[in-house]
């Protein structure tokens, strides 16, 4: 609530983005057929089998943004972790190196990311959308 130029901290919501917008959202935004979509407009699928394939490397860059604070390694278990629990992994997956998943990003790339970007970036709110707008402005931030 904002009343006299200030902003009421008991309606904010605490602790990190995070805390309230798991993994599984994000998998639901970017489902896999988006995913596999991308990957092949862009030419950046796997040549051969390997430990972190380019659908895995998107959401993995996703989860960077979200877990910014934490290394490469740990991004990695939570992202499994949460795929583990929507039934989409193989249990004897082992996390793999920092240095493999600086190889995996080069090998993806910037393209997918910024196709992916252009495809889902649209606005959710509608004009009924309760909170989503301010002086008949789309509110764009959190």
């Amino acid at each position: 609530m904002v009343s006299g130029g200030q902003i009421d901290v008991e309606s904010r919501p605490s602790g990190r983005l995070t805390d309230h917008i798991g993994l599984g959202v994000l998998a639901a935004r970017f489902h896999r057929d988006l995913l596999e979509e991308v990957i092949n407009a862009t030419g950046c699928r796997e040549r051969r089998k390997r430990l972190l394939p380019a659908h895995v490397m998107i959401r993995y860059v996703i989860a960077m943004g979200l877990y910014f604070d934490e290394s490469y390694e740990e991004v990695m278990r939570l992202l499994v972790g949460s795929l583990r629990a929507m039934g989409s992994w193989v249990d004897d997956w082992q996390v793999p190196t920092s240095a493999a998943i600086s190889q995996a990003r080069t090998r993806l790339g910037v393209a997918p990311l910024a196709q992916l970007f252009e495809r889902a970036a649209r606005p959710l709110a509608t004009s009924g959308t309760k909170g989503a707008w301010l002086a008949r402005r789309r509110l764009m931030a959190i």
